[in-house]
């Protein structure tokens, strides 16, 4: 298969669409009445299965590829992080929560930089996969925002929120304390 080939190929070109969503995002949130709030918070749904679907077709074709290793994560955080920092002027997330939250990621991706410049190679915590559906279902709560279905969806969105927090900070930890152990400094 031809270098060009393997860049573009089905799993990268599904994670390159959804990282395409993240304009989108900027410009439904400049007009978040119900009916874009709804439609802003399906297109994010949609971009959030691409994600379980581009791995998934990745194994089971084995066309993982070095680029993907690299854009799947990325796509994630441009996401899931542009969502949330585009939701704070709107007044449906504080700041302070999408701070902790890049910061984690940023101090994350270092350690596991570092690692693997040492040979180490810190694997995906299913606690940081857990942290990731928690954003991914508040951001979805908090972009809907409006009552939807019975539902107060930013009071749903803002509990989430914190629990996605609580697990984001305990998922930062685990891979300090992975990387901890695995350079050899306990």
């Amino acid at each position: 298969m031809s270098k060009r080939r393997e860049i573009l190929n089905l799993p990268n070109s599904i994670t390159l669409a959804r990282i395409s969503v993240v304009p989108f995002l900027f410009f439904l949130l400049m007009s978040p009445g119900p009916f874009w709030s709804l439609v802003l918070a399906a297109l994010f749904v949609l971009a959030s299965i691409t994600d379980f679907l581009d791995g998934f077709i990745a194994r089971k074709y084995n066309m993982i590829t070095t680029m993907g290793k690299f854009l799947d994560p990325l796509a994630d955080k441009l996401i899931v992080n542009s969502a949330m920092i585009l939701m704070i002027p709107i007044g449906r997330i504080d700041a302070w929560i999408v701070v902790i939250i890049i910061m984690r990621d940023l101090i994350v991706d270092s350690i596991r930089s570092i690692a693997s410049s040492e040979g180490i190679y810190i694997q995906a915590s299913l606690i940081g996969k857990q942290k990731t559906l928690a954003q991914i279902f508040a951001v979805t709560a908090l972009m809907i925002h409006y009552p939807f279905l019975g539902l107060d969806t930013h009071f749903v969105g803002t509990i989430i929120l914190y629990v996605a927090l609580l697990l984001t900070i305990y998922s930062g930890m685990d891979y300090f304390i992975k990387f901890y152990r695995g350079a050899g400094m306990t």
